[in-house]
Formats: C-alpha cells, structure tokens, sequence
C-alpha cells in the first residue's frame, strides 16, 4: 500500500540540520506512528512520503517554510524578570515556557521559552528551537496500512494494530 491521504504510516528516522548536526532520531523498535494527511508531522516530510511504500528508505530536504517556519527576530525578547507574576518568578529559568501575545500580531498567542537570565532580565524566543533550519531526513518507511474507523473518526493513529484506548 502506498501512501496516501489517512493512512496510517509508521517510520523511523533521523534529521539533522543542513550543516549536519543531528537534532532527533526515533528509539530502536520505536516507530513514529501517524495519519498521514492530518498535520500531524510537519508538512514537507508529509508530501516527501507521499506514494511511498513499506520497505522505501527516503531521503527529504525540508526548508524551513515546510518545516518549523522561519525564524521570527520580533520573537526574541529581552523581559525583566519583574514582569512576572510574583509567584511565578523564582520558576523564570532557562528552560521555563510560558504562554503570552505575540508581540506584532494582537489576538494571536505565543509559547515563549526563557533561554538565559542574566542581571534581572530574562532573554526569551517564541521561535521554535529549529525555525529557521533546513532539515535533512532520512526515513525508513516500516508499515503502511488502512486505518480503523476509530482511527478515522479520532483523527490520529492508536498504535501497532490500531489498538488503542483514551
């Protein structure tokens, strides 16, 4: 079976950026499972599986654009650690998410990350870590099938067999 829109795809992978340092890979006899065509990966690795079978072993480049977007400069911020709630601010450290509008787009809300805190202010990126970055993929394809009708009604894939409970 090819690939194609719901069906259920498993893969593994390693990517890495184009300048080769690797970002993620799948765990040994852990497959990424998903509902191809329902934004679930990100969408140039999507369309690069199209038509693909079980078995192929493909090879993607994927722009940012298709990827994880471009990097937005507007998105990192420098913030005063006393901008925070003050039940909050012993938490503001690198690594700390928080959820707050998107400085140039009113309505629209970001999920920011402090990356450094330093002389009571707080540097922070709304970017995701790999916007910006052309990824390379290299996939191997494992199983292609039909997906249950739980899994078309869910809108995701439940597992090996599609067995699965929520």
């Amino acid at each position: 079976m090819d690939i194609a829109k719901n069906a259920v795809v498993s893969f593994t992978y390693q990517v890495a950026t184009a300048e080769g340092e690797e970002v993620d890979r799948s765990e040994a006899g852990h497959p990424l499972v998903y509902l191809h065509g329902h934004g679930q990966i990100i969408s140039g690795l999507e369309a690069a599986l199209i038509g693909h079978k079980a078995g192929d072993k493909v090879k993607a480049t994927i722009a940012p654009e298709q990827a994880y977007g471009a990097h937005e400069p507007e998105l990192d911020l420098q913030v005063p650690v006393e901008v925070f709630p003050e039940a909050a601010r012993a938490q503001v450290k690198p690594g700390f998410r928080f959820k707050a509008e998107h400085p140039t787009l009113q309505g629209s809300e970001v999920v920011f990350t402090v990356h450094q805190v330093k002389e009571g202010q707080a540097y922070v990126s709304g970017n995701h870590p790999l916007a910006g970055k052309t990824l390379q993929f290299n996939v191997e394809i494992i199983e292609v099938r039909q997906p249950t009708a739980d899994e078309l009604s869910h809108g995701h894939a439940h597992g090996p067999g599609g067995h699965h409970h929520h």
